[in-house]
C-alpha cells in the first residue's frame, strides 16, 4: 500500500525533481529495504559468512552491511543478542562509511541515540582510540548506552550533553566528527509512517536552526585537519545544501571533500537552493558550487531510503602531523599499560548521605568482615602509591580490622576470572567501576551517562561483575566458559533468564581455574553473560531488562 503523502511536500517535490517525480513517487509504492550490518568487534565477516542464519546480500556503500530478505526477522535470533549485526536502515549506513575512521581516531557521534552510527564507528576504532558518544534527550540516551554495551564497546564514553558544553570540555579535541542532524525526516516517510503524521510538527525552519547551532560547535570541537561528516534524512534543501554553503561561509577553513557518484549516490543540487532562497547572500552564492560534490541518496535511484551527506575537512595539518609537531599523543595511547585510578566525586542525594554515615558507623563497629566499598568513594585514591590495605584497631575489642581496598577488590576479581589487559584510567563512580579511554578530569561537570566501559560493582568486600564487561569479552578471555548451541534452544532459554543443568565437562576452564564460580556463556562460542556454574547446576545472571520476551 502507497505511503499517503502530504500534499505540501508532495508539490515541493515535483517542482524540484521534474521528470524524476514520477519515479520517485513509485517507490512509495514499494516496500522499505532492511538491513543488518555485521558487528567486526566480535565477528569477523568470513566467520559470520558461516554462521549466518539468512540469506543475505551485500550493500554496495557498506562492506560490512547487507539486505536483510523482505519478512525474515534478525532480531529474533539468539546471535542478535550476542550483538553479531545491528538491525540498521541500509542508507544509514552511508555516513560512517564516508567519516572514514581508522583506529585510534578520535571520534565524536554527536546525536547519537539510538546509537546504530555509534556501533558503526567503534567497530572501524577495533578498541583503539576514542569514542565519545552524546544525546542532548536525557531519555534517548538509554537506548544509545544499552547499544554501545550490547555490541561490546570498550573505548566509548557516553554522555547527555549539548553541543556546546561539550565544546567546553574538549576543545579542538576530535579528530573526527559525525553530526547525524535533527531535521524534518522526510527520506524516512516510507520506511516510517508516524514521520509523516509529525512532519508539520518539525517544521524546516525550525530544524535549520537546530542544525546551524550544531555545526557552528562542531567545528569548536574538531582537531586541525579533521573531517565533519553532516547527514540528514530529508531532502529539503534549506536543511542540506544551504547549511553547507553557509558554514563555508562562516568557516572558510573548511571545504567540502567530493563524495564519488558511486552506489547510486546522486550529487548534491545547489541549484536548488538558487531556486528556492533567491535572495541567498552574496557571500553564501560564491561557495554554494562546492556542495555539488556533497551526495544524495534517492530511494527511487537505490535501496534505501532518503538521505543526504556531506563530507567537511578542515585545511590545516592533519591531526597525526599536529600530535607529532607537538609531542601530544591522545590519550588512550599515554594511559595504555598504565594502572591510573581515580575517584569522581558526584553530588550525593539525601539518601545517600545518610547511607554514607550508616556504612561508616558499621565499619567502626564490626571488626569481623571486611568494609563495604559502597558509594564511600572518599576511600578511593588518586593513584596507586597508596597502600591498598589498612589496619585499624577495632572499637574496644583490642582486635585489628582489615578494610580491603576496592581497587584491589577488583583487580583481583580481574586476574581470577579474565585474561584482560586494562587499559586507560580506572573510574569509580560511587561503587560502580569503569574503565575510561578519557579519564574522568576531562569529564568533571558534564552529564555522564557511561564514563567508559561499565565493569561491575564493589559491594560489601567483593567485586560483581557487570552485563557489559561479559558483553564485550571473546569466549578465550574468560577463564572459565560455557558454551550453548542455537539450534537446540538451550541458548534462548538463558536469555529468558532460565536456570540449566549444564555437566562440568562442559565447563571450559584455563590452566588453574576451578569449574566453580562466574562463567562466560556463550552461543556458539560468542559472549551472551554471565552465569554462575556449581555442582552441575548453571545459575543465571542475565539481566532481567534484557531477556528474550519472544515466544
Amino acid at each position: 500500500m502507497a505511503v499517503q503523502l502530504p500534499i505540501i511536500f508532495a508539490e515541493r517535490m515535483k517542482g524540484l525533481l521534474g521528470d524524476e517525480f514520477e519515479q520517485f513517487m513509485k517507490s512509495y509504492e514499494q516496500s522499505p529495504h532492511a538491513g543488518l550490518r555485521v558487528n567486526t568487534l566480535k565477528i569477523s565477516l568470513d566467520q559470520f559468512d558461516e554462521l549466518a542464519p539468512f540469506d543475505l546480500r551485500p550493500i554496495p556503500w557498506c562492506g560490512t552491511g547487507f539486505y536483510v530478505p523482505h519478512g525474515v526477522k534478525p532480531g529474533l535470533h539468539p546471535y542478535y543478542h550476542a550483538g553479531l549485526y545491528y538491525i540498521q536502515e541500509p542508507s544509514a549506513m552511508a555516513p560512517v562509511e564516508l567519516l572514514g575512521v581508522q583506529p585510534g581516531d578520535h571520534v565524536l557521534d554527536l546525536c547519537a541515540a539510538p546509537g546504530g552510527k555509534s556501533t558503526q564507528i567503534a567497530a572501524k576504532l577495533q578498541g583503539r582510540g576514542v569514542l565519545v558518544t552524546n544525546d542532548i534527550h536525557a531519555e534517548r540516551t538509554k537506548a544509545l548506552a544499552k547499544n554501545v554495551e550490547l555490541y561490546g564497546v570498550r573505548n566509548a564514553v557516553v554522555l547527555n550533553e549539548s553541543p556546546e558544553r561539550i565544546a567546553g570540555a574538549f576543545p579542538h579535541y576530535f579528530n573526527k566528527v559525525l553530526i547525524d542532524a535533527p531535521c524534518s525526516g522526510e527520506g524516512m516517510f516510507r520506511k516510517d509512517e508516524d514521520m509523516v503524521k509529525s512532519w508539520e510538527h518539525h517544521s524546516v525552519e525550525k530544524c535549520v536552526l537546530m542544525q546551524r547551532d550544531i555545526l557552528e560547535t562542531a567545528a569548536k570541537l574538531l582537531a586541525p585537519g579533521g573531517t565533519i561528516v553532516y547527514s540528514t534524512c530529508t531532502f529539503a534543501p534549506e536543511e542540506n545544501e544551504a547549511m553547507i554553503a553557509e558554514f563555508l561561509n562562516l568557516n572558510p577553513d573548511f571545504v567540502v571533500k567530493d563524495i564519488p557518484a558511486a552506489a547510486g549516490f546522486a550529487p548534491g543540487r545547489p541549484d536548488w537552493v538558487r531556486q528556492m532562497l533567491p535572495e541567498t547572500a552574496e557571500e553564501t552564492d560564491t561557495v554554494l558550487d562546492q556542495t555539488r560534490g556533497t551526495a544524495r541518496l534517492w530511494p527511487h535511484l537505490l535501496e534505501g531510503e532518503g538521505h543526504y551527506v556531506a563530507v567537511l575537512q578542515h585545511r590545516s595539518e592533519s591531526f597525526a602531523e599536529v600530535s607529532s609537531i607537538t609531542g601530544e599523543k591522545s590519550e588512550i595511547e599515554s594511559r595504555v599499560h598504565e594502572d591510573q585510578t581515580i575517584a569522581v566525586t558526584q553530588p550525593l542525594s539525601k539518601a545517600d548521605r545518610k547511607r554514607e554515615r550508616l556504612m561508616r558507623t558499621e565499619s567502626r563497629e564490626r571488626n569481623d568482615r571486611p568494609a563495604r566499598g559502597g558509594k564511600n568513594e572518599g576511600r578511593v585514591g588518586r593513584n596507586n602509591e597508596r597502600d591498598t590495605r589498612k589496619t585499624n584497631r577495632g572499637k574496644g575489642r583490642g582486635t585489628e580490622q582489615v578494610n580491603i581496598d576496592p581497587i584491589t577488590v577488583y583487580q583481583q576479581f580481574i586476574e581470577d576470572h579474565v585474561e584482560l589487559e586494562l587499559f586507560g584510567e580506572t573510574v569509580f563512580y560511587g561503587d560502580r567501576v569503569y574503565q575510561s579511554s578519557v579519564g574522568a578530569a576531562r569529564l568533571e561537570g558534564l552529564k555522564v551517562i557511561r564514563p567508559g566501559w561499565f565493569m561491575g560493582t564493589v559491594k560489601n568486600g567483593r567485586f560483581v561483575p557487570s552485563h557489559p564487561l561479559a558483553c564485550a569479552l571473546h569466549s578465550n578471555e574468560a577463564k572459565r566458559m560455557i558454551n550453548l548451541a542455537s539450534a537446540n534452544g538451550e541458548a534462548v532459554r538463558y536469555l529468558k533468564g532460565e536456570t540449566l543443568n549444564i555437566e562440568e565437562a562442559r565447563v571450559e576452564c584455563k590452566r588453574d581455574a576451578a569449574a566453580k564460580g562466574y562463567a562466560l556463556v556463550c552461543v556458539d562460542g560468542y559472549a551472551l553473560g554471565w552465569g554462575k556454574w556449581l555442582d552441575g547446576v548453571l545459575k543465571n545472571e542475565y539481566p532481567a531488562g534484557w531477556r528474550w520476551t519472544s515466544v
